[in-house]
């Protein structure tokens, strides 16, 4: 194991040449980001996660309610055992030979065990006011660490020239700033990826889950390697696209559909504006074989 951290940990493809571990050590006269810094990001993540909850009952589903968005849940299949065998031990999506056999052993005809496969896998889904209080709680989060990011950023002379996120690197100081930023970014999707596995299943869960393991693995690595000014930008550039597209998820909950496309369109503007224009052009442009690896994988969360 030992072997494989060292290996893994290479100085040769994480620092800059003639960069050492031992170089990044805080001192008297300047701190550096350490990875015991991050430590605290769990047990913070598990308190955004009570939050989350708490936000949901006593927020998000009084608006849902003002907003007439019903709590209830797709049409429930009536119980029987033999077909919630097969549903949760088989398979959710019986074939034509299976529905067959089960329709001669429940003396059901075929549509009816159809439907009740319908109906059964339809209970798996969350319901809209679950999906809209879970946006709400997205926007709310992601409004707030995009307001702080630009709020910071905006007195920070990296953002005026991507240049600085390399002047004197990696012997640049970690501010309150950053360091604050960084471990809410990191808490938040340790606990979008904790939440995946209370919540209600989704068919997208394997594809989520990947994006929140490379999304957390990112910002940790970026992190320990202080490409903390550039990784701040980065951060920011894609909080800025997820605050719209929760919106418009939550007007599509509301059936507010005039808002919900307007919303959208901006969305794909300002995503496709951020992220193919000013995100190839202003952070990538620096050719860090490092920096590369952590900008090309901070995927999109939508």
């Amino acid at each position: 194991m030992a072997g494989i951290l060292a290996w893994f940990w290479n100085e040769r493809f994480w620092l800059p040449h003639n960069v050492t571990w031992a170089d990044l050590k805080n001192t008297e006269e300047a701190t550096f980001p350490q990875a015991e810094d991050l430590y605290v990001a769990c047990p913070l993540a598990f308190c955004i996660f009570m939050i989350r909850l708490l936000f949901e009952r006593f927020i998000g589903r009084p608006c849902a309610s003002g907003l007439k968005i019903q709590a209830n849940g797709p049409q429930k299949a009536q119980p029987n055992a033999i077909l919630e065998k097969v549903f949760t031990a088989i398979t959710k999506h019986p074939d034509e030979k299976r529905l067959e056999g089960l329709s001669k052993q429940l003396d059901w005809d075929v549509r009816t065990i159809q439907r009740w496969f319908r109906q059964r896998r339809n209970q798996e889904k969350p319901s809209t006011l679950a999906r809209f209080c879970e946006s709400m709680w997205r926007f709310t989060f992601y409004l707030y660490i995009f307001t702080y990011g630009v709020r910071f950023l905006k007195k920070s002379p990296w953002l005026w020239n991507t240049k600085e996120c390399w002047y004197n690197y990696p012997y640049q100081p970690l501010t309150v700033d950053i360091h604050y930023y960084y471990l809410l970014e990191l808490s938040f999707y340790l606990s979008l990826l904790f939440s995946q596995f209370t919540d209600i299943r989704r068919k997208d869960f394997p594809i989520m889950f990947l994006h929140h393991v490379a999304t957390i693995s990112l910002i940790v690595f970026s992190y320990v390697n202080n490409m903390a000014r550039v990784g701040t930008l980065v951060m920011c550039l894609h909080d800025a696209a997820d605050v719209l597209i929760e919106a418009a998820k939550m007007a599509n909950y509301a059936k507010c559909q005039i808002l919900c496309n307007l919303l959208f369109a901006m969305f794909a503007i300002l995503f496709i504006s951020s992220r193919l224009g000013v995100y190839p052009v202003q952070p990538l442009r620096k050719k860090s074989k490092n920096f590369i690896i952590f900008a090309s994988f901070k995927a999109p969360y939508c």
